[in-house]
């Protein structure tokens, strides 16, 4: 028997050295984030790997996984305690070693390997820990495999049995990156800041780039698990203003950002502006729907408008769905449509044949990124994102709601608008276009203006965006549309950004 995990021990005790201790909140809707010594401790990885070898079996699903670990003091001690979970459950083990995220991914498909636990906390501060798991590739669990999980872990209903076994794949990153390069040169010679915030993209990232034809200039690309200088996250401003101050000095043509585990990637053009990863969606679909016609792409609901209202995309008979935040929902609807890419607005990108395999993966979308440059010969990163068509967006704000709430005061928002709409009410002076309301909802108005309420999926938020492709006055009008049914919910608290 193993014992059934406990919420809360005391460090420095024989308790926490010879129990469990899991913390249920660490089980998230898609993968799993705890504060490692505090939430978790290494007898709890343990009976993670023993409860994740048990819901494979569940799942129907052969009993045998890859396992790698991202680039912190402390990840490799955490997956060896993971895979002694999973080998006592009876599952083969294929550990990769050091690795990005993508790279656990692409070992499924070139090992024939069906399940997958990669040892990271992405772009978190350090102290923190996670698991990012699937067992079908290339999809990801969804809430559906993490409450089931959860349920297992808490509750101790492990199935251990003999049988398990380990094997380590020697040198695995030369595989990966034989992959990613193995395709023609670029044309054009671009000088690429690349960017990995001391995080484990740094090992690999460089030398991708270069195999391609890049002239790679680095920055913060060392191996450093205390990240001296900012997290490795190409939305946080202070890792973007590195950028973007490496690609005017080296007059680079373009800026790439790689997150922690390197399945994101932030975008810095020439001039060292950043372009927000659902701009960078819609450049690229542009450029994909050009050579691959009638494309459909999957963008999740917190992205610009443009993606419908584009008049290139439209020529191009490009044809968009907006789907649920996060990227386990978008990966899976993606797969399902076999959309020629999905896009989500925090970076997650998700390419299938023939450009991806249907994962994320930071350094695909770096490659997609530079490809669209070389078939756009003489026009720069700024030319390209300048010709998309003018927007006024508001920043994402996160106003407090405790998760007790959130969601019934979304399903209350939801209901509002929809009751408007029914009655031909207007919003924000105008009718409304339509409501999409996988996930939460987004109302467009007759001028292409829209605004969504969502609730946050792992913090005590809600999540608001307003965008209008007409005028700053008519974001604010959105905004102001979004805010009037908002106040009429007093657990909804004052927003952390104004507009």
């Amino acid at each position: 028997m193993f014992p059934k995990p406990k919420p809360l021990l005391v460090p420095n005790t024989y308790a926490y050295e010879s129990e469990p201790m899991v913390k249920a909140t660490g089980f998230r809707e898609y993968d799993a984030r705890w504060l490692f010594g505090k939430e978790i401790n290494l007898m709890g990885i343990q009976a993670l790997g023993m409860g994740l070898g048990a819901l494979i079996a569940e799942l129907g699903q052969k009993q045998e996984i890859v396992t790698g670990h991202d680039f912190r003091g402390y990840s490799a001690s955490i997956k060896y305690a993971l895979m002694t979970g999973l080998m006592a459950a009876g599952c083969k083990v294929h550990d990769i070693g050091l690795a990005v995220t993508p790279m656990a991914y692409f070992a499924q498909f070139d090992l024939d390997v069906p399940c997958v636990a990669m040892v990271t906390a992405s772009h978190n501060d350090n102290g923190w820990t996670g698991v990012k798991m699937g067992a079908s590739k290339p999809l990801t669990f969804g809430p559906d495999e993490m409450t089931r999980l959860k349920e297992i872990v808490l509750n101790a209903e492990f199935k251990n049995k003999a049988g398990g076994s380990y094997q380590f794949h020697e040198n695995y990153p030369a595989r990966y990156i034989a992959d990613l390069t193995n395709r023609p040169k670029l044309k054009r010679k671009l000088k690429v800041v690349v960017a990995c915030g001391n995080g484990t993209a740094g090992a690999f990232a460089p030398q991708v780039m270069e195999a391609i034809g890049c002239e790679v200039i680095p920055l913060d690309t060392e191996l450093d698990h205390t990240f001296p200088k900012y997290n490795p996250n190409p939305e946080d401003m202070e890792m973007l203003h590195a950028i973007r101050d490496a690609v005017l000095e080296h007059k680079a043509d373009v800026g790439l950002g790689f997150d922690g585990d390197g399945d994101r990637c932030g975008v810095v053009d020439n001039t060292g502006e950043e372009i927000f990863a659902d701009k960078v969606g819609v450049m690229l679909a542009r450029d994909m729907s050009a050579v691959h016609k009638d494309a459909t792409f999957v963008v999740d609901v917190k992205s610009t408008g443009l993606f419908v209202t584009d008049p290139v995309l439209q020529k191009q008979n490009a044809k968009t769905t907006y789907w649920k935040t996060g990227h386990s929902y978008m990966k899976r609807r993606t797969n399902e449509l076999k959309a020629l890419a999905g896009f989500e607005k925090s970076g997650h990108f998700f390419f299938n044949a023939p450009v991806g395999r249907g994962y994320d993966d930071g350094l695909v979308s770096a490659i997609a990124i530079c490809e669209m440059m070389d078939r756009a010969p003489g026009k720069t990163m700024a030319d390209l994102k300048d010709a998309l068509p003018k927007t006024w967006s508001s920043p994402t704000m996160s106003p407090h709601c405790a998760d007790e709430t959130k969601y019934g005061v979304v399903a209350a928002v939801v209901k509002h608008f929809e009751d408007a709409q029914k009655k031909g009410d207007k919003v924000a002076g105008q009718s409304i276009r339509d409501l999409v309301t996988v996930n939460g909802v987004r109302v467009t108005c007759e001028d292409g203006s829209w605004g969504l309420v969502r609730a946050s999926s792992n913090k005590p938020e809600l999540v608001v965006v307003v965008e209008s492709p007409v005028s700053e006055a008519r974001m604010h009008d959105m905004f102001e549309a979004m805010n009037v049914v908002l106040r009429t919910h007093p657990e909804v608290g004052a927003y952390n950004q104004t507009i």
